[in-house]
């Protein structure tokens, strides 16, 4: 008889628990809101200020600076649209100071960048740590002295898609070195048209933290920016997805300040993975004072 008694209250315990669990796992995963994140690229145009200038707006989370334009073939070439690059290292580590991480962006609208093996991944990889990270090795050059950025950002526009992945795993490997820190992070700002074959098999790896995506400079995604948007937001659940939009007016894809709110980010923050805002870039925004705005409602 006690086995008797005991046997329906725990089937019932049973039943109850697995009607909690289901219930739980249909819940949709709960909206970010505001994360208060706003990224800027730096380096556009030698009129937009220093990088200092920029950190020092107290407007921004994160710095882009861009492009390393040249790679894959042994040889390497930054540019920063005539700004000192011997200047910028004091600047990394003053916008460090202010709890702002700073990235460093590969690729660019050029096209002498390429990876055509996994080998060239490797020097690339090696490169970069050494030039730009936590590196020291012997006979090669650091532009920005010993300051280091936080991570790389693949801004990868043009050219084949082959061999980015190998180059986030490569880079990533350094962190295992570090117990306390993550002295890689990897970024990507693709096109907003899903997927960006450029990046998708990099950013497949899983390596990537946040994702610049850019809702401008393409009238489908002007149109069709949430669709996009969702699709972006689905496809990486684990990554912080940043919506790109421009700081100047007549940039297809410009959203006038007074709509961010109710427009695009009561929309946007519905997300479990939004990350926040980017802003393409700091001279248009300068001159704009776009952010301003997109920090009230990011």
């Amino acid at each position: 008889m006690a086995l008797a008694s005991r046997k329906p209250a725990s089937v019932l315990l049973l039943l109850a628990a697995l009607l909690f669990a289901a219930t739980f796992l249909a819940v949709p995963a709960a909206a970010t809101g505001k994360t208060g994140q706003v990224a800027v690229f730096w380096g556009r145009n030698k009129d937009e200020g220093s990088l200092r200038e920029a950190c020092d707006t107290g407007t921004y989370t994160i710095a882009v600076i861009s492009f390393l334009d040249v790679f894959g073939h042994g040889n390497y070439h930054l540019d920063l649209s005539g700004h000192d690059a011997s200047a910028v290292g004091a600047d990394i580590k003053h916008c460090q100071s202010k709890g702002i991480l700073v990235f460093l962006s590969i690729g660019g609208f050029g096209n002498q960048y390429s990876l055509p093996s996994p080998q060239s991944a490797a020097d690339f990889a090696n490169y970069l740590w050494n030039a730009y990270m936590l590196g020291t090795a012997k006979g090669v050059s650091r532009p920005f002295g010993d300051a280091f950025v936080d991570g790389i950002d693949f801004f990868i526009q043009n050219g084949a898609p082959d061999n980015y992945d190998e180059l986030a795993r490569r880079l990533v490997e350094f962190n295992k070195a570090y117990r306390a820190r993550t002295p890689v992070q990897l970024t990507a700002t693709p096109r907003c048209g899903f997927p960006d074959r450029n990046v998708e098999r990099a950013l497949a790896t899983g390596l990537f933290t946040r994702i610049f995506v850019r809702f401008y400079d393409d009238a489908h995604c002007a149109a069709y920016w949430q669709q996009e948007w969702n699709k972006w937001t689905a496809a990486y659940p684990s990554a912080q997805i940043f919506v790109g939009l421009p700081a100047a007016e007549k940039k297809v894809g410009y959203v006038h300040p007074k709509n961010l709110q109710g427009g695009l980010f009561s929309v946007v923050q519905n997300t479990a993975n939004y990350g926040g805002v980017m802003i393409w870039e700091r001279y248009d925004d300068k001159r704009t004072g776009y952010s301003s705005f997109a920090i009230k409602w990011a």
